[in-house]
């Protein structure tokens, strides 16, 4: 085996070169650089520092190039108080340098200006405060109270009522759209009412009667600069009740679309965006609270309208989870026309023998697993202190206004379930015939008309949870 070779590479080409060492590369190098050096110092004492108009020249050059640099000058140009001129047009002159001078004595005055306390900015009057002025004037007894009557086209109402027949599918609403929507006056052929003030109201009329009494209001104003509230006499109730049955989302959604529409271009909406406005419903909330586009939900969506939102809505059942619409009692059949005829007939309310214990007009809801009504109208029926009164079998009676009041004026509790909804009429007419009110969900008054009773409901009515019925817990 041949051993391989330990020298180093170039000593192995020495060998075969004969021995001869190859000429370094590095002499070469350095002699190419002091050949470089050379020439640089000859042009420079040879030719440069022969020519003075050169050098002159050079430092000219030198000069002006430095003259032309884009250097800022941070205490002129780059102040933004400096007003920037307009450009103009290349048919016109440029205009003249801005001496430096004058610059600065800008400067300095500008910063005088700013050194100097600002003035104090006066805030103009506001659209309400006309309103709020007259509120505060004691000597007006409309003072904070007057209200201006949106001046509405009559379809959005008058033209409901010349129509009534088309109001419900289920009633003829004609008749009670008499006497400013009370009703006909009620015989007393039984001595259940007192001689006068008693009407066969519909429970859907308030739209109607609130609209005429505010007719009568006192403090009524044609300026609505003083206005407290601007009321919107908007029949929104009779509107829905229309075509809640076999009409499409389309129709039912055009009055109420074409009444904000309407109210946004009057000048009394931009005073507040109508949070100033209100308007009065004689139906539950949930008819003008649809939640989606579907054919098949119910109502319309006027309370979910982005300008509906802002106004307030006064209805005979609110939500509690929205801030915009307000519970308010559902009509009975009483309407005093003075003091004197509610002292009477409570007085005498309070005189009555009441032989049944607890009694209860309605009917069964089948179709609602979580209704207790059918278990209540079992025990009332296996009872011998209860007077029921049953409504699913075309029971006339159930209509009658006589009927019913003689009924609650005989017993000292009235029960009062859950219906279709929350509320009930009943609930208000066992009230005005002395009948303390037993409610089975809190939905039913206690949230719903706080500004109509005791905040203590302990005071006017009985309580029991739904539960204690569905577990028989609570039995008579």
């Amino acid at each position: 085996m041949r051993r391989r070779s330990v020298l180093p590479a170039h000593q192995d080409d020495m060998e075969k070169g004969g021995g001869k060492q190859p000429q370094s590369r590095l002499c070469f190098l350095a002699t190419l650089t002091a050949m470089f050096w050379v020439l640089i110092f000859y042009f420079h004492f040879a030719v440069i520092s022969t020519d003075p108009d050169a050098s002159t020249a050079r430092t000219a050059e030198v000069r002006i190039a430095r003259a032309v640099l884009p250097f800022r000058e941070p205490d002129v140009e780059s102040r933004a108080e400096l007003p920037i001129a307009p450009p103009v047009r290349a048919s016109e002159p440029p205009p003249p340098p801005v001496p430096r001078s004058k610059v600065v004595v800008e400067e300095e005055s500008a910063a005088e200006i700013r050194q100097e306390e600002p003035p104090k900015v006066v805030a103009g009057p506001y659209p309400f405060e006309r309103a709020l002025k007259t509120a505060e004037n004691k000597s007006d007894p409309c003072g904070g109270r007057y209200i201006y009557v949106h001046e509405l086209p009559p379809r959005f109402n008058e033209d409901m009522i010349r129509d009534c027949k088309k109001l419900s599918v289920w009633t003829n609403m004609c008749r009670f759209m008499t006497n400013d929507g009370l009703g006909p006056p009620l015989g007393n052929e039984e001595g259940v009412f007192s001689s006068t003030g008693w009407y066969a109201t519909n429970q859907f009329s308030v739209d109607v009667i609130f609209g005429n009494r505010m007719k009568q209001y006192e403090c009524l104003t044609k300026d609505s600069s003083i206005a407290a509230a601007v009321f919107v006499p908007f029949y929104a109730g009779f509107d829905i009740a229309r075509y809640l049955w076999g009409h499409n989302i389309s129709t039912r959604d055009a009055a109420s679309l074409d009444l904000v529409d309407w109210l946004m271009k009057k000048p009394e909406w931009s005073v507040m965006g109508g949070r100033d406005h209100f308007l009065v419903a004689g139906r539950i909330t949930w008819d003008f609270r649809r939640l989606t586009e579907k054919e098949s939900d119910w109502g319309n969506k006027l309370l979910f309208l982005p300008a509906a939102k802002n106004m307030s809505m006064l209805v005979v059942e609110s939500s509690p989870w929205n801030a915009n619409d307000f519970g308010i009692p559902y009509p009975t059949y009483f309407h005093p026309s003075k003091d004197a005829d509610v002292l009477q007939w409570q007085d005498r309310m309070r005189t009555l023998e009441r032989p049944w214990l607890f009694s209860f007009a309605g009917a069964p809801r089948p179709g609602d697993p979580k209704s207790i009504r059918g278990q209540l109208i079992d025990q009332c029926r296996s009872s011998s202190v209860c007077k029921l009164l049953e409504c699913d079998l075309g029971e006339s009676k159930c209509h009658s206004p006589s009927t019913i009041m003689k009924m609650f004026q005989s017993s000292l509790f009235c029960l009062q379930p859950q219906g279709d909804s929350y509320t009930r009429r009943s609930a208000f007419d066992s009230m005005l015939a002395g009948c303390i009110p037993v409610f089975f969900h809190p939905g039913s008054a206690y949230v719903q008309y706080t500004w109509h009773l005791p905040k203590n409901y302990t005071r006017y009515s009985v309580f029991i949870p739904e539960d204690d019925i569905r577990t028989q817990k609570c039995q008579h």
